[in-house]
């Protein structure tokens, strides 16, 4: 998700439904004055009554703070899947999630026709750990089904005590009945930058969400990278699969990292703080050599940011599935009593004006989540050298010790990598010429 965090404080609800109210009370108030104020006196009159019916019929009874925060977060849940209420509780955990630590499973999620779906399990997380993937449908928490929650709810019941067990019952495409997965909480600790050198010269970075430190991490593993080749790194994979999104501004400086011009993105919304353009400054820190940037289903947000601009701008080769599609800017908006109100106040477009809502990028190349399961299946062979300890060739002798790893060898474990890394060969190879 792309957040941004702004201060001040949002207009008042309370206000609004507090004229509700008085509206509802004092039947003879002056129509034409709450008319000309803008205000829809028939649909206050009506959540009045509500309200008035819920406090005197239900089956139990519900205190006033009850009653208006679920309002509160039935106005902002029925404007889209990621507008939502943060009580202090939330807030405060929001707050810490964007600097890379909270609580939970490792998991972000979406409301799709009543039961949250998994948008990506973040790396290293008790949730991904635990075999939770990208488009899972959870349908159970423990004993409580999902339906009819909202997803406030349901993320407060994921949450809980670290070292707590939580059994989700999830529905997933290709299997044919549901599955139970069992999640240890724990504390949730982002690394939202790796890397690694692949064959000597070619480097690869997983980024696995956006904090306000992604930028900078990403440029320290480009630095160590350029180090470990001695200034000879033929070119990058930038892995972007399963990456949830984050914070706008990490999205920003990632791509800004490998542009050094023109448009990153740009935001449209209906007030003047959410028009926003974004150029980027005059440096490449790949200084031209080429990169591949890995994405699927679970590249959402930010990601698709990152991507986008990346394609726009010819910079890379995007490969893989289409992404998520979620192409809205929600900005955290503090509110009395220390909570908050997560509001969608703009769309985001690429450097081609392209919006990527309920769209999604399409790869340059598609290339199908697959795996390879065998050596006889997927015609690698078993040869004398591939036997442990054989003789060393007499005239070759033994290899140094080499501090990159091999592409070869992650054919088995992460085909789209492999083939990512092939590709990135072929570029060097023609950029060269």
């Amino acid at each position: 998700m792309n957040i941004k965090i702004q201060s001040g404080l949002a207009l008042s609800v309370g206000l609004f439904l507090g004229i509700g109210l008085s509206i509802g009370h004092h039947a003879q108030a002056d129509k034409n004055s709450v008319a000309s104020s803008g205000l829809p006196l028939d649909e206050l009159r009506t959540f009045s009554e509500v309200y008035s019916r819920i406090k005197r019929d239900y089956v139990e009874d519900v205190n006033d703070k009850t009653l208006l925060e679920n309002a509160i977060r039935g106005m902002l849940s029925g404007l889209d899947p990621h507008s939502n209420y943060l009580n202090s509780e939330q807030y405060k955990s929001l707050q810490v999630g964007t600097r890379g630590e909270f609580g939970g499973l490792g998991i972000e999620v979406g409301m799709e026709d009543g039961f949250v779906r998994v948008i990506s399990p973040i790396d290293d997380t008790p949730a991904q750990k635990a075999g939770v993937k990208a488009g899972d449908l959870i349908v159970r928490l423990d004993e409580t089904p999902v339906k009819g929650l909202t997803l406030s709810d349901a993320v407060k019941l994921m949450r809980g005590k670290v070292g707590t067990k939580l059994h989700l019952t999830v529905v997933r495409k290709g299997e044919d009945k549901p599955l139970k997965i069992t999640i240890v909480r724990d504390i949730i600790k982002l690394k939202s930058v790796k890397f690694k050198l692949y064959d000597e010269h070619f480097g690869y970075i997983r980024v696995s969400n956006f904090q306000a430190k992604t930028a900078e991490n990403l440029r320290n593993a480009i630095s160590k990278l350029q180090q470990q080749t001695k200034n000879q790194l033929f070119g990058l994979v930038l892995d972007l699969r399963n990456n949830p999104g984050g914070i706008l501004m990490g999205a920003v400086e990632v791509g800004d990292a490998f542009i050094n011009k023109g448009l990153i993105v740009y935001t449209q919304g209906r007030v003047k703080d959410s028009q926003q353009t974004f150029k980027a400054a005059p440096d490449d820190l790949m200084a031209g050599a080429p990169i591949v940037v890995l994405v699927n289903g679970g590249s959402a947000s930010a990601s698709e940011i990152v991507a986008g601009a990346l394609q726009d701008h010819k910079r890379a080769i995007i490969v893989g599935t289409k992404t998520f599609g979620k192409g809205s800017v929600q900005t955290i908006l503090p509110m009395k009593n220390a909570t908050g109100m997560k509001l969608t106040t703009a769309r985001y477009y690429t450097p081609s004006g392209k919006s990527i809502q309920a769209k999604g990028i399409t790869p340059d190349i598609i290339l199908a989540d697959v795996s390879l399961k065998s050596n006889e299946k997927t015609g690698v062979e078993v040869t004398e050298a591939s036997l442990t300890g054989h003789l060393e060739n007499e005239k070759t002798g033994a290899k140094k010790k080499s501090i990159a790893k091999k592409a070869s060898d992650i054919a088995l474990d992460d085909f789209e990598l492999h083939q990512a890394l092939n590709i990135l060969k072929g570029l060097n190879v023609l950029s060269a010429k």
